[in-house]
C-alpha cells in the first residue's frame, strides 16, 4: 500500500472509529471498531492493510487473540493464505491447551492455545485490534513460541502511545495502522 491509499485509509479509519467514555468503566474512553465492521468495504481494506506488510514473510497460521483479534484475525488469514488460530481466556477451549498466565495492573489473567494448534517449522502473525499495555500480545507471543512456533510478527489495528505495549513488545516487529 502505498503512502496516500495508507493515509486516506487512515483518515477514514479515524473518522470511523468511535469514542465510548467511560466504558468499560470510569475513566477509560473504549475505542469502538464496530463502524468499521459494519462497512463491508472499510472492514475488507482494513483487514488486508493489516495483512499487507507481512504478504512476503511466508505467515502459515495467524493467531487472533479473544475477541476482537477473531474478527480482524480471520479475514487477515484469507488474505495471507494461512491457517487462523484462536487464542483465548481459560476454559473456552475444548481440547488439551498450553497455557500462559501474566500479569495485570489489577491481578493475573490467562490466555490458553490448542496444544495441536501450532508447532515447529510454523511462522506466527498475532492479530489483535489495539495495542495498549501490551501484556496480553508479549503472553500470546510467549504461549505460540512454548509450542514450537516462530513469531513473525504482530498487527493491530491500533496502538494505544501513550501506554507502555510498545516496550512490552520491545524486539518484536510490530505494525499498526493507527497511532493515538
Amino acid at each position: 500500500m502505498d503512502h496516500a491509499a495508507r493515509t486516506e485509509l487512515e483518515r477514514v479509519l479515524r473518522g470511523a472509529i468511535r469514542d465510548i467514555p467511560d466504558f468499560p468503566k470510569p475513566g477509560i474512553v473504549f475505542k469502538d471498531i464496530t463502524p468499521v465492521l459494519l462497512d463491508a468495504p472499510l472492514f475488507h481494506r482494513t483487514t488486508q492493510a493489516m495483512a499487507a506488510p507481512f504478504a512476503e514473510d511466508g505467515i502459515t497460521h495467524v493467531v487472533g487473540i479473544e475477541s476482537r483479534g477473531f474478527i480482524l484475525g480471520a479475514p487477515i488469514a484469507q488474505h495471507l493464505g494461512a491457517a487462523f488460530v484462536p487464542v483465548r481466556k481459560p476454559g473456552k477451549l475444548p481440547s488439551l491447551v498450553e497455557r500462559v498466565q501474566y500479569a495485570l495492573e489489577y491481578g493475573l489473567d490467562a490466555l490458553e492455545v490448542h496444544r495441536d494448534a501450532l508447532r515447529g517449522g510454523n511462522r506466527v502473525l498475532i492479530a489483535d485490534d489495539v495495542l495498549a499495555t501490551g501484556g496480553t500480545a508479549r503472553a500470546a507471543c510467549e504461549v505460540i513460541e512454548r509450542l514450537g512456533a516462530r513469531v513473525v510478527g504482530c498487527t493491530f489495528l491500533m496502538v494505544l502511545s501513550f501506554l507502555p505495549g510498545a516496550a512490552a513488545l520491545s524486539g518484536r516487529r510490530v505494525e499498526t495502522l493507527i497511532t493515538y
